[in-house]
C-alpha cells in the first residue's frame, strides 16, 4: 500500500502565505466554534435474537411454519378473487362453458408468442367473444424456477395483466382437463364498450 504524501516545508510555507491573504466569502457570518465531535456510532453487527423454539437433538422440526416463498402459479390463479359472475365461473371451471376461440402458443418462442397473444385477445374482444382458450404447453415439472422450459406457461398470465390487453381481460384461470389442463388457460374477456 502506498504511503500518503505530506507537504514539504516549501509547500507548507506557500500554503500558509495564501491562506493568510484569503478573504472569507461571507464576512458577516462568524465562524462557528469547533466542537468536539463524538465518534459516529457504528451499527451493531449483532443481529437481534428472535424467540427461537427450544430444540434438542433428536427432536422433529416443525414443518408447518409460514415461509416467504410464492405458492405455485396454478395455486395463485385459483386463489385470486373471482371477477366474473359466479354461475359462468362454475360452468367454466367445470369445463361446461365452451371456449369461443383458441390460440395455440405451444412450441413458440417468447418473442413470437407475445405479439400473437396481443392480436388474438384484441381481435376476440372486438368480435364479441367472451371466453377464449390460450394453450401454452405444460413445460417441465421444474418450470416454476426462472429460466428453462415452460416459459410461456409462466409468462402468459403476466402478459394478460399488462397493457394493451390487460383492460380487455376480466378473468384468467387454468383450463379444465378436457381443454388442456395445466397446459392451457381460460381467458374470460370484458364486453367491449
Amino acid at each position: 500500500m502506498r504511503r500518503p504524501r505530506h507537504l514539504s516545508p516549501e509547500e507548507r510555507a506557500i500554503w500558509d502565505h495564501v491562506a493568510r491573504q484569503a478573504q472569507p466569502l461571507n464576512p458577516k457570518k462568524p465562524k462557528p466554534a469547533p466542537e468536539a465531535k463524538a465518534p459516529p456510532k457504528r451499527p451493531s453487527s449483532v443481529v437481534p435474537q428472535r424467540d427461537l423454539p427450544d430444540f434438542t437433538v433428536g427432536m422433529k422440526a416443525d414443518i408447518a411454519r409460514s415461509h416467504d416463498i410464492l405458492p405455485p402459479l396454478r395455486e395463485r390463479l385459483q386463489r385470486a378473487p373471482i371477477q366474473m359472475d359466479a354461475k359462468n365461473f362454475m360452468r367454466m371451471k367445470s369445463g361446461k362453458l365452451k371456449p369461443e376461440g383458441r390460440l395455440d402458443l405451444h412450441g413458440m418462442y417468447r418473442d413470437e408468442a407475445y405479439p400473437e397473444l396481443i392480436a388474438f385477445i384484441l381481435n376476440a374482444q372486438a368480435a364479441g367473444k367472451r371466453l377464449v382458450l390460450v394453450i401454452t404447453g405444460k413445460g417441465t415439472s421444474s418450470d416454476d424456477w426462472a429460466g428453462g422450459r415452460g416459459v410461456l406457461r409462466r409468462q402468459v398470465p403476466q402478459w394478460l395483466q399488462l397493457p394493451p390487453i390487460g383492460p380487455a381481460v376480466l378473468e384468467v384461470r387454468p383450463a379444465h382437463l378436457k381443454h388442456g389442463g395445466d397446459g392451457a388457460y381460460y381467458v374470460y374477456l370484458r364486453r367491449r364498450k
